[in-house]
């Protein structure tokens, strides 16, 4: 969950700002190809491992006393997961048509940034949930 909040919050406090910067032509080559890029298994594997890994936790740990915790951070996280399904992908696709760069970038610019960061503020919830847990569990969780 750390991984995929710092990526997150990298792409909303530096390279987007630093994109922004840049032409329309240069804005649109540089953001199609880290949406090539990104697809690998390193990523994949951090953005649907903490989905699955943070269910997991839940469902071992239902009725313990931190379960609460780690639910909220399920459904914060799905929230990511659902955001990024519905809305960043489509403006990653869109990008990907044939077009003039100030037009792809007109459309895709404001909306990717602003939903980028309800991802990165939902995934430091999640975050902070699950750290929540953690100490919740330390606390109650060893035998006396």
């Amino acid at each position: 969950m750390g991984l995929i909040a710092g990526v997150f919050y990298i792409f909303a406090c530096a390279v987007m700002p630093a994109l922004a910067r840049s032409d329309d032509r240069t804005y649109v080559e540089v953001m199609r190809d880290i949406n090539v890029v990104i697809q690998n298994p390193v990523f994949l594997l951090s953005f649907m491992g903490a989905l699955v890994l943070t269910g997991i936790s839940a469902w071992q740990l239902r009725g313990a006393a931190p379960a609460r915790w780690i639910w909220a951070a399920l459904a914060a996280y799905a929230l990511v997961f659902l955001v990024t399904m519905a809305f960043n992908i489509p403006l990653n696709n869109a990008l990907a048509a044939k077009g003039s760069p100030a037009s792809l970038r007109e459309h895709f610019e404001g909306p990717w940034v602003a939903w980028n960061v309800v991802r990165a503020v939902l995934s430091t919830v999640a975050l902070g949930c699950l750290t929540r847990a953690l100490l919740v569990h330390g606390r109650f969780g060893r035998p006396s």
